[in-house]
């Protein structure tokens, strides 16, 4: 957290300040500012009186206030006096309140912080200009060094100077109201209303001793069909309170001219323009549900005013601003926007049992964990635990789960990696090492990579194969070491076919670049390259061609069962393909395996059915699907539900949900776990298990995914390639034992945490205050 530094650096070069907006953030700057340096010249411009204030109550983290009281203790006093606080989080859900405790916050009302904030401005000779609107930017920009720009989500500067800012604005799917009750609720309570017009939750908090911010939500559709669209402030005011009576024990609720909103995520390319520079809602935005607004803003004028007084100029103060806020705010804004979008799809966990719902809003921003839950309430935990299936003092992730006649050990997969080190499609000793390794690992399942049905569907002249006889001998000397020296470990082969993106160079010549000779002819559903310009034009598949391919997939998967795989996956993802039909972007077909999405379901389907009719009964298959093409027209998530619900009502056994790769124009949206909101879509919308991938890396998230209902296995990448025994660890860093986690006989003596060299120094003997 920036504090308060020693005036050095630029502080003497910042002379007159503006701030447009007297919110928190504008004051907060203009305190700092003008305490470190009493000559400076600063005017805060509030377009509103000193007493005008919307919203209620305001929650501050411990992080947030620590930052303040090294900065201005005084302020940090102020506050302490006013607090609020709690530590539990009541959940009601279907008449029945499930409570964690152990959270720990502290609010207080928005118009008193701003009331300490104008004190404390006006003690120091802050110019508050009051129903006063600011000047221009670029007008105040001509005669100050600085202007601050804290005019907040609807921020007229960022509107005048878009072009240097490059907002870029999203508007969501609910709609909620700002209310207040005359009581203080006891503790953080999240209420679901099941109503005739759909499903309506509440959040609210006190934040005073008499008083509660109450937060009303809904999703679009259900607003407009309960006729709260058409309602005046003070009807719709009273229909919230009737919707929440048990909450309010019948009491009513109040409201401060508040209105029906949208939120809306606010994002800017750039943070400065010239002297001018955006703190707070102006420059960002995160969902009111993970309580961040005014957090984000205190946050921005601590880290501006420290880099003003850090830095040797004010250029370079506006960089260090915004090197240092940018990853802290754009971690903050995935915490949110996984809360938001769990708002927005309330309606699909509602049936979940009672502690799992509680323990998945819990930890729908990811930000709250198993493994910190549990910290913080172990016995809540446990009910979830218990609740869940887990055996006594068993993780999640090492309960077994079965497919058809196969039972996993535990919940952990390793997920397909092409490995490119095949000749001629043949597996040798390197995939010998590669997935025996990660079998004697510990994982579940241990999954090949995109073995090809053909040669003619390779990606690259690397990859493995089976079309031939020879190519399943080799698959079976690996299918026997798995089983002989991991006992009660499964493997399962990937079966697929390149499409379009066949006939490239190896992933570290050159991904997705084509062989500079030995190509080999390219098929697709439609003739589209896959890098206009550069990548091979593929043909359109014939009905001769359709049938040709299918029963490749066939043949392939007879190999497959003789070769001892314990499952198959057929790959209908990342623009291979079976993934080339399913996405309108890569499908122009005008027969019927093209047109809409039940047509360009087809052959995917036709493939998946006859692989099905040969691979043994009471072997598991499942499909890997990417959920979204993260590209303007492509898959959706509406979409991949219905391309889900097809397959399992074909026989899948579950979805392995994955996600791009389709277009190389993909956008997609990074972070942890990123992909696994569209597991959770699937797994909580059709009656089909689920495997979650993308970027979970711990087994925390692990845990996490699993109790939350998201996903019902976890298929980890990278983690296995940085660490081969990553499940047996996981299980050694949980302190478990049992059998869903069994280390090899020969490796049994390491199974504990090798001992360190010791790295405290020796304590000291006596320390003076």
């Amino acid at each position: 957290m920036a504090g308060a530094v020693a005036v050095t650096g630029s502080g003497t070069s910042v002379r007159r300040i503006a701030v447009i907006g007297g919110g928190p953030g504008g004051l907060y700057a203009a305190s700092l500012l003008k305490r470190l340096d009493p000559d400076r010249e600063i005017t805060v411009f509030e377009r509103n009186a000193p007493d005008d204030t919307f919203g209620f109550g305001v929650v501050l983290s411990d992080e947030t206030l620590g930052g303040i009281e090294h900065a201005d203790p005084e302020v940090y006093r102020a506050l302490g006096r006013e607090f609020v606080r709690w530590d539990t989080i009541d959940i009601v859900h279907r008449g029945r309140t499930h409570t964690s405790g152990g959270h720990g916050f502290a609010a207080l009302g928005r118009r008193r912080l701003l009331e300490i904030l104008h004190e404390r401005c006006a003690g120091l000779g802050v110019g508050l200009r009051f129903r006063t609107p600011a000047p221009p930017a670029a007008e105040l920009a001509a005669h100050h060094d600085l202007v601050i720009a804290a005019d907040g989500v609807h921020s007229a500067t960022r509107t005048a100077h878009a072009d240097a800012f490059g907002p870029s604005i999203t508007g969501h799917r609910n709609r909620y109201i700002w209310l207040a009750a005359d009581f203080a609720l006891d503790a953080f309570r999240f209420e679901i209303a099941e109503t005739p017009y759909g499903v309506m939750q509440l959040h609210g908090y006190p934040y005073a001793a008499d008083a509660s911010t109450v937060i009303v939500e809904m999703r679009e559709e259900v607003w407009r069909a309960a006729g709260l669209d058409t309602c005046d402030p003070a009807e719709s005011t009273t229909r919230c309170a009737k919707f929440f009576t048990e909450a309010l024990d019948g009491r009513p609720l109040r409201s401060n001219r508040s209105s029906w909103l949208a939120f809306r995520t606010v994002t800017n390319s750039r943070w400065s323009h010239g002297n001018t520079v955006l703190i707070g809602d102006a420059a960002h935005t995160a969902h009111f549900s993970i309580g961040s607004g005014t957090k984000l803003a205190v946050e921005d004028a601590l880290a501006l005013t420290a880099c003003i007084e850090e830095q040797p100029d004010l250029p370079s103060a506006l960089t260090a601003y915004e090197a240092e806020r940018r990853p802290v705010v754009a971690s903050t804004q995935r915490a949110a926007a996984a809360s938001l979008r769990w708002f927005e799809e309330l309606a699909h966990y509602v049936d979940q049992p009672p502690r799992r719902f509680a323990f998945n809003l819990l930890t729908r921003s990811r930000r709250v964990t198993h493994d910190n839950l549990r910290l913080r309430d172990a016995s809540f935990t446990a009910a979830v635990e218990e609740e869940f299936g887990c055996p006594p003092d068993t993780p999640p992730m090492f309960t077994p789960f079965r497919l058809r006649g196969l039972e996993l050990r535990n919940r952990v997969v390793v997920s397909p990696m092409d490995m490119y080190s095949a000749t001629d499609g043949l597996p040798g000793d390197f995939h010998l090492v590669h997935l025996g390794a990660r079998a004697l690992g510990g994982a579940g399942l241990t999954m090949t990579e995109m073995v090809c049905v053909s040669p003619e569907g390779r990606i690259t002249p690397g990859c493995t194969g089976l079309w031939n006889d020879e190519q399943a001998h080799a698959w079976r000397r690996i299918t026997d070491f798995v089983h002989t020296s991991a006992p009660g470990a499964a493997i399962g082969v990937q079966l697929g076919h390149s499409g379009r993106k066949g006939s490239t160079k190896l992933m570290w010549e050159g991904i997705d670049q084509p062989l500079d000779s030995g190509n080999w002819p390219l098929t697709a559903a439609s003739p589209l390259p896959y890098v206009p310009g550069v990548s091979q034009v593929p043909a359109e598949l014939d009905r001769a061609g359709l049938d040709a391919v299918r029963e490749q997939f066939v043949a392939a998967a007879r190999r497959a069962a003789s070769s001892g795989f314990d499952l198959l996956e057929l790959h209908c993802a990342h623009g291979y393909l079976l993934s080339g039909f399913l996405s309108p972007l890569t499908n122009r077909r005008t027969d019927a395996y093209g047109g809409s999405l039940a047509g360009r379901l087809h052959f995917p389907l036709e493939v998946f059915d006859a692989v099905r009719e040969v691979w043994p009964q009471e072997r598991p298959m499942t499909v890997r699907i990417s959920a979204t093409d993260w590209a303007e027209g492509g898959t959706d998530a509406e979409d991949a539900v219905t391309i889900a619900r097809a397959f399992a009502e074909h026989g899948a056994d579950a979805i392995d949900v994955s996600t791009g790769q389709v277009v190389p124009e993909e956008r997609p949206e990074f972070g942890r776990s990123y992909q696994t909101p569209y597991a959770d879509r699937i797994r909580n919308t059709v009656d089909v298990p689920v495997i979650a991938v993308g970027a979970i890396s711990s087994w925390d998230d692990v845990n996490s995914l699993l109790l939350a209902g998201r996903a019902d296995l976890c298929a980890l990448a990278r983690p296995h390639l940085y660490d081969p025994h990553w499940t047996l660890h996981a299980a050694a860093e949980q302190g478990y034992t049992g059998p869903g986690a069994p280390w090899p006989l020969p490796y049994a003596a390491g199974s504990r945490t090798p001992p360190t060299g010791r790295t405290d120094g020796p304590k000291p003997r006596l320390t003076l205050g």
